[in-house]
């Protein structure tokens, strides 16, 4: 029998909570749930969930901070419930490492199928390992890691998808919209300037110097190409 997968609902609205907790365990998952975020974190540290659906409204500590902290500990997969819908607040979420986001009011379907989108995404590499540099900068896509001068850095399985996207095609400029498709894959919903955020994280983390990069170049007016050399 296959072991379920945990999903962490943190949310304070018990009705929302209930509802999602219903169709994701419908869906075959094992469902716990948080109304704060000291709750949340401390179920975060003894569940190890595979994904944490996150309310920005919360209690006690914010969602924010939550995601903040659940960054700080490894890459699990965050996707935020907010009612603010405007496109700099989704922006900064993902900036602190969110990796997708649903505005309320929302559908609890749409919900299960951003799970079920985020969980592939999380789940799916080439088989392949790659140096850049002479090993400054290691892909390790069967283990699904990403090294820096031999340091390991944490990136959101989004970030991993989109750098493993470029890496895979040195030289070649892809568009935002073509990054969606082949990395973020054709069930995202969002702005296409969601990208511009993964990409300046990713810049944070695995560039020597992220205001002139190196291995993710900006090509003006068209999208970003990899640069780095085997």
């Amino acid at each position: 029998m296959a072991v379920k997968q945990t999903i962490l609902i943190v949310e304070d609205e018990q009705k929302i909570s209930e509802v999602l907790k219903s169709y994701l365990e419908r869906e075959g998952f094992s469902v716990e749930s948080a109304a704060d975020g000291e709750e949340a974190l401390r179920l975060y540290v003894q569940l190890s969930p595979a994904l944490v659906l996150l309310d920005l409204m919360l209690p006690k500590r914010s969602g924010e901070e939550v995601c903040r902290e659940i960054r700080t500990r490894g890459n699990t997969p965050v996707i935020m419930l907010t009612a603010k819908a405007e496109e700099n607040s989704i922006l900064s979420g993902l900036a602190i490492g969110a990796d997708d986001y649903v505005t309320k009011p929302f559908s609890p379907r749409q919900v299960v199928a951003r799970v079920h989108a985020v969980l592939r995404r999380a789940g799916t590499a080439p088989a392949t390992a790659i140096q850049f540099d002479g090993g400054w900068l290691t892909i390790d896509t069967t283990a699904r890691t990403v090294k820096r001068e031999g340091a390991f850095v944490t990136l959101t399985p989004s970030e991993y998808s989109l750098l493993v996207t470029l890496a895979l095609h040195p030289g070649r400029t892809f568009t935002r919209d073509e990054l969606i498709q082949l990395a973020l894959k054709d069930d995202f919903e969002g702005y296409n300037r969601v990208i511009d955020t993964h990409i300046k994280n990713l810049r944070q983390e695995i560039e020597p110097d992220a205001k002139q990069p190196r291995y993710i170049v900006t090509v003006h007016g068209v999208g970003y190409r990899f640069g780095g050399n085997t």
